[in-house]
């Protein structure tokens, strides 16, 4: 590879990586009792959408199924951490870092696929019971 491409590749890696931390931030800020309550609403939503494994548009459309993630997720952070006061803003931050020093639970990463996908396969087929029963 070309020097100017790991260049590349490593902005990116960093800012994917501020992304993740800035999200995690702002889950913590969300579970703050000090978060006026609009915002702490608005956090949740920020935080559940940056952390979910399911998207508004899915990744596997082209183009648009990431371009949510490269839109949506940075201006819910960036809008969270502008209208959260720093008191609460720095408890998050550091709740986040130590956070990210635990270890990975990969089986926990797998159950969390299987709820998922379960969730799913129920919804698809009870959809498919009740249009079964209407026609």
């Amino acid at each position: 590879m070309s020097d100017g491409l790991h260049r590349w590749r490593r902005t990116w890696t960093a800012r994917l990586r501020a992304l993740k931390r800035e999200s995690l931030v702002v889950y913590y800020a969300a579970r703050d009792p000090r978060l006026p309550w609009h915002v702490r609403l608005l956090a949740l939503a920020v935080a559940a959408y940056a952390l979910s494994p399911i998207d508004l548009i899915p990744d596997f459309i082209p183009v648009l199924g990431y371009l949510d993630d490269l839109v949506l997720v940075p201006l819910g952070v960036a809008l969270v951490v502008k209208l959260t006061p720093g008191d609460v803003l720095a408890d998050a931050r550091e709740r986040a870092a130590h956070a990210a020093q635990r270890p990975v639970s990969r089986v926990a990463a797998v159950v969390i696929v299987l709820v998922w996908i379960a969730a799913i396969m129920l919804a698809w087929r009870g959809w498919r019971h009740w249009r079964a029963a209407a026609a």
